[in-house]
């Protein structure tokens, strides 16, 4: 049995699919990937995903947005071109704080957003000109599939894979 050898568990309803995960689990076959049209309310549980930092690292990329427009309102505001808008002082960046607070904000969101969304595209590898992982092209529209590496599950024979997969509802049942 090669090690690239991939089980595919094909499925038409994500409750099918959820119940089949959580017999498999419970068999003791170790679930490599779970492929969906939509987030799977709990999926991550059954199959047991580990948690990621991507808050972590959405934390980072809004403290870098921060710590930026600090840098950037003092410069423009205080030190480069000090402005007089309504009478207020501008020669200290801390009398001036209250009027920045709402551009602080913005641009922390806006590095927080645009850092998370070139995270997730270099993470999940979906960049402009880069194929689909997808076992099957159906997954991207209605239909939804369980990956089975049998090389990870060495107490089971390839056909015993099958087998309990047929058995827990599947449309389908294919290797790659």
């Amino acid at each position: 049995m090669s090690s690239s050898l991939k089980l595919y568990g094909l499925y038409d309803d994500d409750g099918i699919l959820s119940d089949g995960a959580r017999v498999l689990v419970g068999k003791g076959i170790k679930v490599n990937e779970v492929y969906s049209p939509f987030p799977i309310h709990g999926i991550e549980r059954i199959v047991g995903v580990k948690w990621t930092r991507i808050a972590i690292a959405a934390f980072l990329y809004g403290l870098t947005g921060a710590v930026l427009s600090v840098v950037g309102l003092w410069y423009f505001m205080i030190l480069d071109w000090p402005m007089d808008i309504g009478g207020k002082p501008n020669n200290y960046f801390v009398q001036n704080m209250a009027a920045f607070v709402p551009i602080l904000f913005e641009f922390t969101v806006l590095c927080a957003a645009h850092g998370m969304a070139l995270t997730y595209f270099i993470r999940n590898w979906t960049l402009p000109g880069v194929s689909a992982k997808n076992p099957h092209p159906r997954t991207t529209d209605d239909h939804f599939a369980i990956e089975i590496i049998p090389s990870d599950n060495s107490k089971f024979s390839k056909e015993d894979l099958e087998g309990i997969l047929k058995e827990t509802g599947t449309v389908e049942v294919f290797e790659k």
